[in-house]
């Protein structure tokens, strides 16, 4: 059998596509996944794609040991299944076969402890692995992904030629790096899905005031979005929304179809997880947790239906809608999404700092710029205020993006009041304001919250005009 020089298991739609863009590129695959059907229809695939050009890169495994026999040494496996005892399962079962300085690399959506805890373990064999986020979809998958390594460099740099052959690429620049060590790959994939989770929720917020509040039919709404899309705000989440939103439904003579579409957004958990990280480090991550539970709230549609005959809302005429009522929305809109940024990088920060992972924020910044489901035009300025301030805290502090918000001041608020006046509920917009406001405030209410601890539960307090550690019999 001939050797090949990277092996894949898995051959889902995301393993299928990676392996095709992989041998595209020029390097010789074996595949192969415990599924035998997944095996036979990947071999049918294979003789479609490009009149079956490819087939002769691929060596497509009836089991582990041949597919293990048909690697070059030292061996390259990229694990392309379900997140969780899946792949502790497939780990288990190839080990005995592997041999010092072999690499495996879990390219799943996989828990960030999970991966620390498998480099742990396979270290002690001598076998390197890497944490591999990969972001952009199926489509991403097979034309060039936007791809986040974590864990053994020396690792890296022998996947390093393959991988960066097969990302996305900006301005010349492949999508790809190590962007730390441990865990650090998948927990920056983690938090990149957590701010797609809080902007994805600004954007159907922005879509709910047009519907609601302007009482905008789709098309009018997917225009608008079109033309934000041309602007700062320029993105691959406002061009698909644009997109969803003027597609016709095939199952009637008129409509688009996102009317017609249940409205229960569901979830596969990196958001949840997210917010569990922030919860982990300190770090107040608003929009994510509440764009998780805006979910969660879709969900109870059932509940939702009957809420919605018994608790009143503000009697509210239609709002006018005009350019001046739109660029309030447009700069609410801005004024969240780069503070969905600035919550995701501040928690990325943290946990580079507690865990010593050596993440660099401007290089994470720029693995996301094309290939990703976050990308956007906001993502040059965030490499520039890195670069500028690698030890920057927070992205709304830096000069350009602290300018940008102070003149978007006016119509976010503007826009937080409309809302609350016709009753729209913009959980993810509203908790973008309260961080803002909340962040920028030099004396906040803790000092009250310290006191009720104190006076319930004897926590003691700190003073502002002395040293040490207080406590005060309240009674």
């Amino acid at each position: 059998m001939k050797q090949r020089e990277i092996g894949i298991i898995g051959l889902g739609p995301m393993g299928q596509n990676l392996a095709l863009n992989i041998a595209e590129k020029g390097f010789g695959v074996a595949a192969f996944d415990p599924w035998e059907k997944a095996c036979g229809l990947f071999r049918a695939k294979l003789q479609g794609e490009h009149d079956g050009k490819l087939s002769d890169m691929f060596s497509v495994a009836g089991d582990l040991g041949s597919f293990i026999g048909s690697l070059t040494t030292p061996r390259v496996i990229l694990l392309m299944v379900k997140a969780g005892d899946p792949v502790d399962d497939l780990i288990g079962k190839i080990s005995p076969f592997l041999s010092r300085g072999d690499v495996v690399i879990d390219g799943g959506n996989s828990h960030y402890e999970d991966t620390i805890r498998r480099q742990t373990d396979l270290q002690k064999m001598g076998i390197h692995f890497i944490g591999l986020g990969v972001s952009g979809g199926y489509e991403g998958a097979r034309h060039g992904p936007s791809m986040m390594a974590g864990g053994d460099a020396v690792a890296y740099r022998l996947m390093q030629p393959v991988l960066e052959k097969i990302a996305a690429s900006y301005n010349g620049q492949p999508c790809c790096a190590h962007v730390g060590e441990g865990g650090a790959g998948h927990f920056v994939k983690m938090v990149h899905n957590g701010i797609e989770y809080a902007i994805m929720q600004i954007i159907a917020e922005a879509y709910m005031v047009m519907r609601d509040v302007y009482h905008l039919d789709s098309r009018w709404c997917s225009r608008i979005f079109s033309d934000w899309n041309d602007s700062t705000l320029g993105s691959y989440l406002m061009e698909i929304a644009a997109k969803v939103l003027i597609r016709p439904d095939d199952l009637k003579s008129s409509g688009s179809l996102v009317e017609a579409i249940l409205d229960v957004a569901e979830q596969k958990g990196t958001g949840r997880w997210s917010v569990e990280a922030a919860l982990k480090y300190g770090v107040p991550a608003t929009m994510i947790s509440e764009a998780v539970f805006a979910r969660a709230m879709a969900a109870q549609k059932e509940q939702r239906l009957v809420a919605a005959t018994l608790l009143k809302g503000p009697n509210s005429q239609t709002a006018v809608v005009d350019s001046l009522s739109l660029k309030s929305l447009r700069d609410a809109v801005l004024a969240s999404v780069i503070v969905a940024y600035a919550q995701g990088f501040a928690l990325i920060r943290e946990a580079n700092e507690q865990e010593n992972w050596g993440v660099r924020l401007a290089e994470v910044a720029k693995v996301w710029r094309n290939g990703c489901i976050v990308r956007s035009k906001l993502l040059d300025p965030i490499v520039e205020a890195f670069e500028a301030e690698p030890d920057l805290v927070n992205l709304v502090c830096s000069d350009d993006f602290s300018e940008m918000l102070a003149k978007c001041q006016t119509e976010w608020r503007s826009n937080a009041r409309l809302c609350a006046e016709h009753g729209i509920a913009v959980p993810v917009m509203s908790a973008a304001l309260s961080y803002y406001d909340g962040y920028r405030k030099d004396r906040s209410s803790a000092n009250l919250i310290q006191g009720l601890r104190d006076c319930f539960g004897a926590h003691t307090y700190c003073r502002t005009d002395r040293e040490g550690v207080f406590h005060t019999e309240w009674e």
